[in-house]
């Protein structure tokens, strides 16, 4: 399906729309540092700042805005601003989905259907695919990634600095512990999980891993220089993944919960919500928000036995219902046409590296062969007569013949493999 990619030029077109209202948050308390200015500079075309934010087994009952008894103001507020996409599909487990966003192909074209890459499976994310992060860097973007990797570490050529991101900060692997970053793969079968680049980050076990990945995307925007090069952070934070663990001061306002599993793991949803705060203050300090893309998303549904919460959807985590599938998503920026508003368009976890090289400026020549669709024009941005032909749906100024004139000569059906999650 042939889209335009959005330019630079246009998206900075917008930044006379100006900031939205926002109450400014304190800085985040595992960091003081002093303010730091570029310096004054004229403002010239470029492309975005983006900043993808996912959080690990969060449900779809897991933030504030659904009603939950989780309180998100600050991801609530963020989305309320934006766009929430309210029919966003995921996978069930964390490797399939993490490698589609990162690849843009279903997880059935990559091999990694079948579960997780354990911590002793010779296996990663295939050496043919180009990443998401090395289109970045080639249309010029410096790529960074905190958190969570769960691709593969097997040999260095499957490290994330060797698969596109110019720094890592993180683990490798799956539940790990939030403190001393042990990760087990069976009795007596446990290591260290932290790491720097490509070596070991031993100095600092202790550290709650949610404040520890905060302050270190903090640091990247505070020694970055904005208006130099633009900047694409993937923050992969192992939160809400077991073991349940939080520091004992975001327990005590869910005291009320009877659950203890609900109650410690709505500890760990509020430490998320406030590092999110404080990323987004910091974007604002440092000079990157009015020119920036922030999304939020979940990598897969929540599990009820540890805490998380899908209602009213059916399943968990692990399961092809919508409660393991659909998940949450949102976009925030100053730069949308269209903000405070709720889209139910089918959007799925393939369709962000299409978008975000095609927002980066690159071209269609560059997502040749993946599985998703650029769906900023369409339903992120759009205008009063966009509409996406391959998914047969009416909007404004479409009726169904020329609906079906443009998917016949386009040769579009529906995609019920997206659906499915196939």
């Amino acid at each position: 399906m042939a889209t335009t990619a959005l330019t630079g030029f246009s998206m900075m077109s917008l930044l006379s729309l100006g900031y939205l209202t926002w109450d400014l948050m304190s800085p985040n308390q595992v960091e003081n540092e002093p303010d730091q200015i570029f310096g004054n500079r004229s403002p010239v075309p470029r492309p975005p700042h983006i900043i993808f934010i996912m959080t690990d087994d969060q449900g779809f009952n897991d933030i504030g805005y659904h009603s939950s008894d989780i309180r998100t103001p600050a991801l609530d507020k963020l989305a309320a601003d934006g766009v929430k996409l309210e029919s966003y599909y995921i996978q069930p487990i964390c490797t399939p989905s993490r490698s589609q966003l990162i690849t843009g192909r279903y997880q059935i074209h990559t091999g990694l259907q079948h579960s997780i890459i354990r911590p002793r499976q010779p296996n990663c994310l295939p050496f043919d695919q180009v990443t998401l992060p090395q289109r970045l860097q080639e249309l010029g973007y410096s790529t960074h990634m905190v958190g969570k990797w769960h691709l593969g570490f097997y040999k260095k050529e499957c490290l994330p600095t060797r698969r596109g991101f110019d720094t890592y900060f993180g683990s490798l692997t799956g539940s790990v512990n939030y403190y001393t970053y042990n990760s087990c793969d069976g009795p007596g079968l446990c290591g260290f999980d932290l790491h720097e680049g490509e070596t070991v980050a031993w100095g600092q076990r202790g550290k709650y891993s949610t404040h520890l990945y905060t302050q270190r995307v903090r640091k990247i925007l505070a020694t970055h220089d904005p208006q130099s090069q633009p900047l694409f952070i993937f923050l992969s934070f192992q939160a809400v993944h077991t073991p349940l663990q939080s520091p004992r001061e975001y327990i005590y306002p869910y005291r009320g919960l009877e659950n203890v599993a609900r109650r410690k793991y709505a500890a760990m949803v509020s430490v998320v919500d406030e590092a999110v705060r404080n990323i987004t203050y910091a974007l604002r300090k440092y000079g990157y928000y009015q020119n920036s893309v922030i999304i939020f998303s979940t990598d897969n549904g929540g599990q009820p036995l540890s805490g998380g919460s899908n209602w009213p959807l059916r399943g968990r985590k692990g399961t092809y219902w919508e409660g393991g599938v659909r998940g949450l998503g949102f976009v925030h920026s100053p730069l949308l046409r269209r903000k405070r508003r709720v889209s139910k368009a089918l959007v799925h976890i393939t369709d962000w590296y299409p978008t975000l090289v095609g927002l980066a400026g690159g071209n269609e020549s560059l997502t040749e062969g993946v599985d998703g669709y650029n769906v900023w024009e369409m339903y992120i941005y759009p205008s009063a007569t966009a509409f996406f032909p391959f998914l047969g749906r009416r909007v404004a100024g479409v009726n169904p013949s020329q609906r079906q004139a443009s998917q016949a000569r386009a040769g579009y059906t529906l995609d019920r493999s997206r659906v499915r999650c196939a």
